[in-house]
């Protein structure tokens, strides 16, 4: 068995290792063809019209704030719990965040708090919002289009934790990040995700103006397309082939083909990866349903069967979370906390944000736990892992009762 064992790791083959070695010995490192072969077999895979690759997921997220408009006086709403990029990015543009509290049945951001929030001050007052696919479970984004459409918003769906997720309304299927119902969505192939790039990240839309835009934006707000270019003025010297213009401010977010080549041999497998992650989460489903009859507080985020979860994450709950956390350490068990509500971060705690304005959050983050799951997981190591936590609730001063009060 190997020790340790992590709530994530990258799996990495002789057939990644081969793509980087060509990428290698090949005359482009960086801006090369990898990059749209990448963005082409992305955007396939994911069911997008378009796919711009980009330096990694923050700056996916950045860069889709500038592209939307993000600055000064625009407010925007998203979750509290996810990682702090999915705030940050509108602070990186001058914006204000408004964090509005999640489904407890689900832990995404919850329609009805947002709904709640957009009535409470006036048309106009907010510009977008940022709904996060959190553990690998989608956002029905169809009730988050129908606040954008009412309340004359932008969506940006942050899917870092779902691509090959989808969910289906009306016999349809939306596939997370496809563009059908919001105007961005952003993905991370940072190692713990489903497809591991060392860093990386992409964006997609259905939105031609946006895509052209966001091309720009990830190099430094530079063109060399002629049709974009500006009229000459009086008396500029002839442009020749090495004309480009700075258009507006960007960044150099740019992927490396180096990155391209290992995110590409990944996506070839991204199926049977996801796969992978499907049949260790109904294990431990499996698992701690049989484990509850001897007492075990654990509690699963369980799809309906509409959705397609992608888990990034397997989170369980228990009020014991501090010391299962310890204990599984010292059995070499490197659990995880998903994660710490932004909005009590005290970066946002400056802008008044405070403990009790998203309850459902916080009651969630005092009892979540995400336990080891990524693809190379041995179905021997999960045996271990389950072993494990079950042996601690076994401890009879460690039984609770479960599950947690949902009224807050």
């Amino acid at each position: 068995m190997n020790l340790p064992i992590p709530y994530g790791r990258q799996h990495i083959t002789d057939d990644d290792i081969v793509a980087v070695t060509e990428v290698l010995q090949s005359p482009y490192l960086t801006q090369g063809p990898k990059i749209g072969e990448l963005e082409e077999a992305f955007a396939k895979y994911i069911g997008s019209n378009y796919a711009v690759a980009v330096a990694n997921g923050t700056a996916a997220l950045h860069l889709c704030c500038m592209a939307l408009d993000v600055g000064p006086g625009t407010r925007v709403i998203t979750t509290p719990i996810t990682f702090s990029a999915s705030a940050n990015c509108i602070r990186y543009c001058g914006g204000e965040v408004y964090f509005a509290d999640i489904d407890p049945d689900t832990v995404l951001l919850d329609p009805k708090a947002v709904r709640k929030l957009l009535e409470s001050h006036p048309k106009g007052y907010f510009s977008g919002i940022i709904p996060v696919d959190f553990a690998g479970y989608p956002v029905d984004l169809t009730a988050f289009r129908a606040l954008a459409d009412e309340f004359g918003l932008w969506l940006l769906e942050d899917a870092c934790h779902a691509p090959g997720a989808f969910f289906t309304t009306n016999q349809t299927v939306h596939r997370s990040g496809d563009g059908s119902l919001a105007d961005l969505a952003i993905f991370s192939f940072h190692p713990v995700k489903h497809i591991a790039a060392g860093e990386g990240g992409m964006i997609t839309t259905n939105n031609e103006a946006l895509y052209k835009h966001l091309l720009r934006l990830r190099t430094h707000g530079i063109t060399n397309k002629s049709e974009e270019f500006t009229p000459p003025y009086p008396g500029e010297p002839e442009r020749g082939g090495w004309y480009m213009e700075l258009q507006e401010l960007g960044y150099n977010y740019r992927l490396t083909d180096i990155q391209a080549a290992l995110a590409l041999s990944q996506l070839s497998r991204a199926d049977s990866m996801l796969n992978r992650r499907r049949e260790l989460a109904n294990r431990y489903d499996t698992a701690f349903a049989e484990a509850a009859l001897t007492g075990i507080p654990i509690a699963t985020i369980a799809p309906p069967v509409e959705i397609g979860h992608a888990y990034h994450l397997y989170v369980i709950q228990t009020p014991n979370r501090k010391q299962l956390y310890d204990f599984l350490r010292t059995k070499n068990i490197l659990a995880q906390v998903h994660y710490i509500p932004v909005h009590l971060m005290p970066y946002y705690q400056q802008f008044g944000w405070k403990p009790g304005d998203c309850p459902y959050a916080e009651q969630y983050y005092g009892a979540c736990l995400s336990l080891p799951l990524y693809p190379t997981l041995t179905n021997q190591e999960q045996d271990y892992v389950i072993e494990t936590v079950t042996s601690f609730f076994n401890s009879a001063d460690r039984l609770v009762t479960y599950p947690l009060e949902k009224s807050v």
